[in-house]
Formats: C-alpha cells, sequence, structure tokens
C-alpha cells in the first residue's frame, strides 16, 4: 500500500508513535470480562489459582513476556493462566502490569472462576477451564477520543487500510502483534496497532482482529482515535500530529529583570522586539520541527538499519520470542568473546562441524562457555545461524543445549552456548578408550534422556520441532554424561495441527537419514525416529552406521543387527567392551526399539511417545520388527541397497561431495 510510510512489526516504532494514552499508573483497566460460577475460600481451586496468579506475574524477566501455566493439574479443578505483555514492555513494567490486573480482577470479578483483565500492555486471563488456543471475542470494549478529523470519510478510508494490512501482518507474526503508519494529509500521521493473545492460531488470531477492525466505524468513525478490546485481541488507531513525538518541548524562557519603563519589550508594548525568551523559543520550534520532519524518516530508517546491524538476535527478540530475557542479556560483546577464546586459538577449539568451528571460553565472572564461530566460507552457516536463534532461544528442557547468546559485529557471527565438559557422544562411543567410560547404565541413561528430549520437540514444546540432524555428534554430554541434543540449524519448526513436510534441498548426515527424507525429501517426526532408532544401535553396539564392516561382508549396521536379530543371535551384537556387565533382557529390549525406529515405511515406526512407554514400562509388548530400510542382503542385491545406491550416484558432480562417515554432513543436495 503506498501511502502507508512504515509498515514493520519494530516496537521502537510502536514507542516513538503509537504512545499510550494512558499510563501505568492507571486504575481502571480498558476491559474486565467475568465468566463461570464462584468458588469458595478456603478451597482447593482458591488455592490453585493463588499459585498459578503468583507464578504469572512474578515470572517476567525480560520484555515482551508471555507465559501459559497450569496450577494444581493433577487435582480436579486446576487453574489454567495466559500472561502477556506487549513486545516493547520491559520487564519490571510488565511485571507491575500484571500484577495491578491480578488485583484488579480480585476487585472486579470477586470469587469467579473466569476472569479476564486488560490493560493498555498487558492481558491477564485465568479459568478452571483450559482456554489456550481458543478465541473469546465476547463483551469487547470500545472507546474514542473526542476531536473529529477534518475530513472524516477520507480519514476513515485510510485508517481502514491501514488497520486492515496490519492485522493480517499481526495474524501472520510470532508476536501476534504489529504496528504501522500511514499518511493523512489533513492532520498528520494515522498510527494503527494490533494485537492478539499469543495461544491463538494465525487463523484465529485474524478472525478476532477482522471482528475488532470491523466494529471500528461504529465506535469510532470520524474521531482521531479510538480501539476495540477483546479478551483475544485488541485494535488501536490514533491521529500524531506530524512527527510531535520525536520533539523536544521548549526550556521555559531563562529568569530576565524586568525591563526599563516605555521599552519596547513591555507586556503593553506592541510591535517592539520580545527580548524574553519567548521568540527565540518559538522560531528555534520551528527549526526544530522544519528539521524534523525532514529527517526523522532517515532517523527511523537509521534506528532500523542499526536493529538489523546488531544481528539476528535483536530481530527475533523484537518479533517478541519469550524466552529471551532481554536484549543485553541476549547479546555478547565481541572483545569479551575475544578474551574469552584467547582470539579463537587453536589450543581452545573443541571441533568443527559444516556451520563452523567450536571454541572453548572463560568469561571473566568464570563461567565456561562453548562459541560456535560461522566460518566466512560458509554460505549455509547463516540460514543455520538464524533458524538456531529462532528455536533454540525459546526451548528449554534438560536434555537440549542451552543457547546463552549471540554476537554479530564487524564480521564475525558467533553463537554462544553452556559448556559441557565430556563433549559430544561420538567421541566417547566411537573411540577404543572412550567407550570404555560408558557402561551399560550410563548408556541406558543417555538413550532415554534422548529420547525425552525428541519427545519434548514433538510433543511438548508450544510448537512441533523436526530436528533433521539427530547423530552421534550432536548429542552432548554434562559432567555427569547427561545428553543434551544440539545443533538445530537444520530444524524445522510446525504449528501443533502439522505432521509433516517437505524440502527440495536435503541436509543432514548420511547414515542417520531416514529413505522418505534421503531420496524424496519428505520429513516428519518419524523422520527423527529413524535417527534415533539409528543411534540407539550404535549405542549398544558401538559401531558406527556408516561405512561398518561386520563379520568380514560390508555390511551397514542396520543390515548387520538385523539379521543376527533375525537369526536369533542379538547378544552377538553387543559391545563387548561392555563385559557382560548389563541386564540382557534390557539391551535386547533397545535392540528391538531401535529396529521398530528404522523402519522403512514412517507409518510403521513408532512416535516417540510410545518409545519412551517401551522403555520405561515391560508390561507394553512390542510388535516384531520387519527389514530395516536400506537392508542389505548378504550375496543379493535387493530393492532396497538399489536405494540406496541410487542416492549416494543419483546426486549432480556439481553438488555430490565424498562421504566416509556418519560425521560428515550433507548439505545442499537436490532429492531425485
Amino acid at each position: 500500500m503506498a501511502s502507508i510510510l512504515f509498515l514493520f512489526p519494530l516496537v521502537i516504532l510502536h514507542t516513538l508513535v503509537l504512545a499510550p494514552t494512558k499510563t501505568y499508573s492507571q486504575d481502571d483497566p480498558i476491559l474486565t470480562y467475568c465468566a463461570g460460577d464462584n468458588y469458595t475460600v478456603p478451597s482447593t481451586f482458591s488455592s490453585n489459582l493463588e499459585l498459578l496468579l503468583s507464578n504469572l506475574t512474578s515470572s517476567p524477566r525480560y520484555a515482551g513476556y508471555f507465559s501459559t501455566a497450569t496450577a494444581g493439574a493433577a487435582s480436579s479443578v486446576p487453574a489454567y493462566g495466559l500472561a502477556q505483555c506487549e513486545p516493547d514492555v520491559s520487564a519490571s513494567d510488565c511485571s507491575t502490569c500484571l500484577n495491578r490486573s491480578a488485583s484488579a480482577a480480585a476487585t472486579r470479578c470477586p470469587l469467579r472462576k473466569s476472569s479476564a483483565i486488560r490493560f493498555d500492555h498487558c492481558v491477564l486471563r485465568y479459568s478452571n477451564q483450559s482456554f489456550f488456543g481458543q478465541l473469546e471475542v465476547d463483551q469487547p470494549a470500545m472507546t474514542h477520543k473526542s476531536n473529529n478529523a477534518s475530513d472524516p470519510t477520507v480519514f476513515h478510508r485510510q485508517m481502514s487500510d491501514l488497520m486492515d494490512e496490519i492485522a493480517s501482518q499481526a495474524a501472520a507474526m510470532r508476536s501476534k502483534f504489529a504496528v504501522g503508519i500511514t499518511n493523512y494529509s489533513g492532520d498528520g500521521l494515522i498510527s494503527g496497532m494490533t494485537q492478539c493473545t499469543r495461544d491463538l492460531s494465525e487463523t484465529d488470531c485474524s478472525t478476532c482482529l477482522d471482528k475488532a477492525v470491523g466494529l471500528l466505524p461504529s465506535c469510532c468513525y470520524g474521531h482521531i482515535g479510538g480501539r476495540v478490546v477483546m479478551v483475544s485481541c485488541a485494535v488501536r488507531f490514533e491521529i500524531i500530529p506530524l512527527f510531535s513525538r520525536l520533539l523536544v518541548p521548549p526550556s521555559p524562557p531563562p529568569a530576565t529583570p524586568p525591563p526599563p519603563p516605555g521599552s519596547s519589550s513591555s507586556l503593553n508594548g506592541g510591535n517592539g522586539t520580545d527580548t524574553t525568551g519567548h521568540g527565540k523559543s518559538h522560531k528555534a520550534a520551528k527549526v526544530v520541527l522544519i528539521v524534523a520532519i525532514s529527517v526523522s524518516p532517515v532517523v527511523l530508517c537509521h534506528i532500523w538499519i542499526r536493529l538489523r546491524r546488531r544481528g539476528v538476535c535483536r530481530r527475533v527478540l523484537i518479533d517478541g520470542d519469550e524466552e529471551f530475557r532481554s536484549s543485553e542479556s541476549l547479546l555478547f560483546d565481541l572483545g569479551a568473546l575475544r578474551a574469552a577464546t584467547d582470539n579463537f586459538s587453536n589450543a581452545n577449539k573443541l571441533g568443527e562441524g559444516g556451520f563452523g568451528p567450536v571454541y572453548k571460553g572463560t568469561l571473566r565472572d568464570g563461567q565456561e562457555i562453548a562459541v560456535k564461530r560461522l566460518s566466512g566460507s560458509s554460505r549455509q552457516g547463516l540460514v543455520e545461524l538464524r533458524n538456531e536463534i529462532d528455536l533454540v532461544a525459546k526451548l528449554q528442557h534438560r536434555n537440549l543445549v542451552k543457547l546463552l547468546g549471540c554476537c554479530l559485529e564487524e564480521q564475525e557471527r558467533l553463537l554462544v552456548y553452556e559448556y559441557l565438559p565430556n563433549t559430544s557422544l561420538d567421541k566417547f562411543l566411537f573411540d577404543p578408550i572412550g567407550r570404555q567410560q560408558l557402561d551399560w547404565g550410563r548408556r541406558y541413561k543417555i538413550i532415554e534422556g534422548i529420547g525425552r528430549g525428541l519427545l519434548y520437540l514433538h510433543e511438548d514444546s508450544r510448537l512441533r520441532i523436526i530436528h533433521r540432524d539427530l547423530k552421534a555428534g550432536n548429542i552432548l554430554l554434562d559432567e555427569d554424561m547427561n545428553p543434551k541434543i544440539s545443533d538445530f540449524g537444520l530444524a524445522k519448526l510446525f504449528s501443533v495441527d502439522e505432521t509433516h513436510g517437505s524440502t527440495s534441498r536435503i541436509a543432514g548426515t548420511y547414515g542417520y537419514m531416514a529413505p522418505e527424507y534421503a531420496v524424496r525429501g519428505l520429513f516428519s517426526t518419524k523422520s527423527d525416529v529413524f535417527s534415533y532408532g539409528v543411534l540407539v544401535l550404535e549405542i549398544v553396539t558401538g559401531r558406527r552406521n556408516s561405512g561398518f564392516q561386520g563379520s568380514g561382508n560390508s555390511l551397514d549396521l542396520l543390515s548387520y543387527v538385523w539379521r543376527h536379530w533375525n537369526e536369533g543371535m542379538a547378544s552377538q551384537v553387543i559391545d563387548r567392551s561392555l563385559d557382560n556387565q548389563y541386564q540382557l533382557r534390557e539391551v535386547l529390549r533397545c535392540i528391538h526399539i531401535g529396529l521398530l525406529c528404522v523402519q522403512g515405511e514412517p507409518a510403521v515406526r513408532p512416535s516417540m511417545a510410545s518409545i519412551f512407554l517401551m522403555l520405561s514400562s515391560y508390561s507394553i509388548t512390542l510388535a516384531a520388527p520387519s527389514a530395516p530400510a536400506f537392508f542389505i542382503s548378504s550375496g543379493t542385491i535387493g530393492e532396497s541397497e538399489v536405494i540406496e545406491r541410487d542416492m549416494r550416484t543419483g546426486l549432480s558432480a556439481e553438488k555430490s561431495r565424498p562421504v566416509s562417515a556418519n560425521d560428515v554432513s550433507i548439505t545442499d543436495m537436490e532429492p531425485r
């Protein structure tokens, strides 16, 4: 739309242009929604509600806070809650606003089991029924400014166009928040804001905003400001005198001695020169206004460029990812990282992957970190870096590696992680000496931990995440040998109702790829299940899948294990370094689960939820596995072997590269 000067969800724009008409000191909420039956005090629900509100209102530690929580889930009367602040609201102001909301709910909806309170910059909602992801548009609140536009028809048309545009923007954003400005020749600029609660889907957010924008004509036609607020969304517009909020009010005139009688500056003195400072201040204000009008677009663009230069970290933060505590806690100073890693010396180098080298570092406060440095020659790495920041920063699980922050200064692109002293699983598992430290108890704990982390990614996180590059090299071990899944550069994020996807460019690691992904570019949670199965079999046998030589025959590990399983000799594939110090029943069950995971047909493979149950309960009967994907029978070439051979040779010479080990990543590969 040509008339829109700025249309991007930047909180700086919201701060400069759409300043609130109310402040945090306001006593009255702009929306109060009471529903449900009454509860009694004391009661189980009242205790759960008290715990819930305490958690929601005391949790904000970063700008743009958003949280959903449940208290007393195991009881018959749990309390469900949602808290959300606008992206530009600081943690302290967010906490103040939410505490005010909790107090307002207690006084305005006393003893009601369901309530929603909205102030200018936050919303707090709770209920005895789960409402997450459910649209609520009843009982809208509508207000408008008393002043009228100079040309109501033109104003309303331009305002409506702006609001329609930013409504669609907000629905598509992860932050569910967007602001914009359009020029109105009559009085200045029209600024607009649209937002939804972040538990809504894009479709429901769009539905809510469409209804709210549709109510603007009935409440606010011809007025220079107005808003429609519902439980699930809010819209607002206001006319702003051109760049007035970028101007500093002129200082009061300095005190001067009274002019002598008859002076031209006398209060009754008509046309003389004003020496009190008012005339100069007025002229100065005019000059500042003229300059502001001419340069403010440049200033705003400069702010935008500076934010972009701060890199993807700041971009993701502005978009409202809730796990980013604050911009400063996420962004690392390049000088500090150079000092921590001794200027990225080889002595501190932990390893190197497709993204680039990884270095150990120690910050001034003694905290040990791992710094992943994007190789200057890596084009794929920038995409992976953005992907990791988008995903890892909002993942909180004990079996997922923790992203501490990033640095994008000068020509450096760096990711900073928690340091895990035992590096990666492959350094132990495939080393004749290192594997001695992995007794069966530790191996089983690693199998369980990886499964627990994958279950979180697939089922328990707010959005479904498919890792796509699960391998031994991407499993890091802490000081207690607990596993943490790392390297989310290739991960894909789905909404909860999405189950699969496809890509025209294959990226991952040979030996762990599911056949449907390696050959046709199809991926789903079952692709990760396949990789997990390969990992399980590697952990049990202590041998790599790729390039494995078994019993004098050129067999891959999956075929080797399957042949022994099918012939009733599965115990012969168990890593001999375990020295029979294990429960055979437990190890065989892991082999069984591993074989179920590497079935050729995705639909036949179990889900991670089923796998976790299989690991934790022997009362669950396991299905009989069939031959794994890419199975090579001894002495004959089967269909699966042809698929594997075609996958190796069906690449163009330009894009293929030699593969000799599992830890060699494949990127930019075109499927046949």
